[in-house]
């Protein structure tokens, strides 16, 4: 999904509401420029609730940096992306993507199954009980863009990536939102996408990859160390060498939760 950039930069930003299931200040709004609008995500500096685990620059600079490594790489796993001012000051101002309603009896992208009954196409995460105790599993469909986004959230380090946070607009692109906790310097991947772990990862995303590792030794790094530490940018480097090293999807690690929770 395109956007015209000058649009998102400079169009005049309104807010409709909050909304009000997010855990730090987020506002649905638009942006109007010269007879043109879009539908947008503002979540201001001012309305970020501090994390001990995220102690440095913002939330909103994390967001912008994880758009700007998805340009990088050419995967447009991110909907456009910017850090500007607004109403509440200075945020981080995201494009709106609408989702495509999926048809009853049909599996979303990321979903909850009775046990036993992964669907054709799906692959299955991890199996446990829902609130009425009935036994299901956690399942993803198993395609491309989804594995772009598996491999995205290793190499940004992504602490939620809920099933929330992947958005279906109908036209077969994948994207992915919610992306305050990342770049960590310690190892935080949690994620409901780990259907692929020890498999290998499709060759030409390690090109994309290896090619991302050049570019965080220049321009595209000095880019990164403007939102996120020399320590994270560092970690950030040896998150592409290990998969590169490895050309596995990781296995979750046993020192920390692996799934988000909630997981949607």
């Amino acid at each position: 999904m395109t956007i015209d950039p000058e649009l998102l930069a400079l169009g005049e930003l309104s807010l409709h509401g909050r909304l009000v299931a997010a855990s730090n200040g987020t506002y649905q709004g638009s942006v109007s420029l010269s007879g043109a609008s879009a539908t947008v995500v503002y979540k201001p500096v001012e309305g970020e609730r501090p994390l001990w685990d995220f102690p440095d620059g913002t939330l909103a600079q994390r967001e912008f940096a994880a758009y700007v490594v998805s340009e990088a790489l050419g995967w447009h796993v991110v909907p456009p992306t910017l850090l500007r001012d607004g109403p509440l000051g200075v945020g981080m101002v995201q494009l709106w993507i609408d989702e495509a309603e999926v048809a009853a009896g049909e599996t979303e992208l990321v979903d909850i199954v009775p046990q036993g009954r992964v669907p054709d196409g799906w692959v299955g995460v991890l199996e446990a009980l829902d609130g009425r105790h009935n036994p299901v599993t956690l399942v993803h469909a198993d395609n491309d863009a989804l594995r772009r986004m598996a491999v995205f959230d290793a190499v940004v380090n992504n602490a939620d990536r809920k099933g929330g946070h992947v958005l279906n607009p109908g036209d077969g692109r994948v994207y992915g939102v919610d992306h305050g906790v990342t770049f960590n310097a310690d190892d935080k991947l949690r994620t409901v996408l780990w259907g692929w772990a020890g498999d290998p990862i499709p060759g030409e995303l390690l090109d994309d990859v290896k090619r991302l590792a050049g570019e965080l030794a220049g321009a595209l790094g000095q880019q990164l160390s403007e939102l996120i530490t020399t320590v994270e940018l560092t970690a950030t480097r040896e998150r592409c060498a290990a998969l590169l090293k490895t050309g596995i999807f990781p296995f979750p690690s046993d020192e920390w939760p692996a799934i988000p929770w909630p997981a949607f």
